[in-house]
């Protein structure tokens, strides 16, 4: 095990590791490309879903349900279905992402959202507010803790299922980890493990430290 995490060192900081088109600076921006840009997608879808359902509170029911399933999806088999029709592209790992990323942002938003105390909405509508107004300059605003919540945990939850990208042949940082296990190389496979969590986790604390810095006077 010594001489395990001895290579994985000097794995992780030989020069040599982290240049070209597989070294490991090219693979966590490819990585890091496909989280972002999946989990902006599933914002655009989750975000307006969770505001309209928590405003309305119309179609919670049906919503919150199609959330719970497109979490309960297993992430290979969708890649791998959505590859089977639409043939090699990126499409699969991107459909994938975001129906992993959506049920996040949903429940989050929707939680968020009937959280905020009726007795405010009604004061709202008291001095002459109309629904839009009441929606994004009083609901909106005070469900924000929860909805930023709902996205940290998406975008967590992406990082570390983004590996699934190299399954189909693509990169990220998942390359290490199928190639490692196609060449039956421990060391590499670790290695692209590894990558992953700390990726995983310098974000969460980062989008954490970004949440109570923002709200810090909320919570005061």
């Amino acid at each position: 095990m010594y001489e395990l995490f001895k290579s994985l060192g000097s794995w992780l900081t030989d020069a040599a590791q982290w240049s070209g088109s597989d070294g490991i600076a090219h693979r966590l921006a490819e990585h890091l490309q496909y989280s972002l840009l999946a989990t902006l997608i599933a914002t655009a879808i989750g975000l307006p879903l969770g505001l309209l359902i928590g405003h309305t509170g119309r179609g919670a029911f049906l919503a919150i349900n199609l959330a719970s399933f497109g979490r309960a999806l297993p992430t290979v088999g969708l890649v791998v279905l959505v590859f089977l029709a639409s043939g090699l592209s990126m499409w699969p790992v991107y459909i994938a992402l975001v129906a992993l990323a959506v049920p996040a942002i949903v429940t989050n938003t929707y939680a968020g959202m009937t959280a905020v105390d009726p007795d405010v909405k009604d004061a709202a509508h008291g001095q002459g507010m109309r629904a839009h107004q009441v929606l994004f300059q009083v609901e909106f605003p005070l469900a924000l803790p929860l909805i930023m919540t709902g996205l940290r945990l998406a975008l967590i939850q992406v990082v570390a299922t983004a590996t699934i990208a190299a399954y189909v042949s693509f990169g990220g940082l998942g390359r290490y980890v199928f190639d490692g296990l196609a060449q039956r190389d421990l060391v590499q496979v670790l290695g692209g493990a590894v990558l992953v969590a700390a990726v995983a986790v310098v974000l969460d604390l980062a989008l954490s430290g970004l949440q109570r810095f923002l709200f810090r006077h909320r919570t005061a």
